[in-house]
């Protein structure tokens, strides 16, 4: 349940024809420290160009454990449908699934962390997606969890 299904290098190396590939027609993001550093709200230019790709491709849906009135500006300036806070692990997945209109097996789910992203993902069935966190500085239970999260940060199955 703790193991991503792929570990990529970085959120870029998820490419419309990475997700074709795999028979993936929709995906689930992260926010902080996936799609946009801790803390900031603009993306930076290379993840801006690479959302406008993939969003062509697939449909992409926001799930975050961010503050409501937070995520309520940064859903608005992407113009991407999302909720938060999610509650993740436990919740939010099969909410974000049934507006995507996917089956879980056709969804990525793509995060930076593996006690809410993957752990959550796995638990609906979504092929679960690892990236490395886009910054070091975060919230101080974050950074712990993380020294937890090592053993795991590492797939059984595939990597980049």
């Amino acid at each position: 349940m703790l193991f991503p299904r792929a570990v990529l290098p970085s959120l870029l190396h998820l490419t419309p024809e990475w997700l074709a590939s795999r028979g993936l027609k929709g995906v689930i993001l992260d926010l902080d420290n996936t799609l946009l550093p801790y803390g900031e709200e603009a993306l930076p230019p290379e993840h801006e160009a690479w959302l406008k790709g993939l969003r062509e491709a697939v449909p992409i849906y926001l799930l975050s454990n961010a503050m409501p009135e937070r995520f309520a500006r940064l859903q608005k300036k992407l113009n991407l449908p999302g909720h938060a806070p999610a509650l993740k692990p436990w919740l939010g997945f099969r909410r974000a699934l049934r507006a995507l209109g996917l089956p879980p097996h056709e969804v990525a789910v793509v995060g930076d962390q593996v006690f809410t992203d993957i752990l959550g993902g796995n638990l609906v069935g979504a092929y679960t997606v690892l990236v490395p966190p886009l910054k070091e500085r975060e919230f101080f239970y974050t950074r712990f969890i993380r020294m937890l999260e090592t053993p795991f940060r590492r797939t059984k199955g595939e990597s980049a």
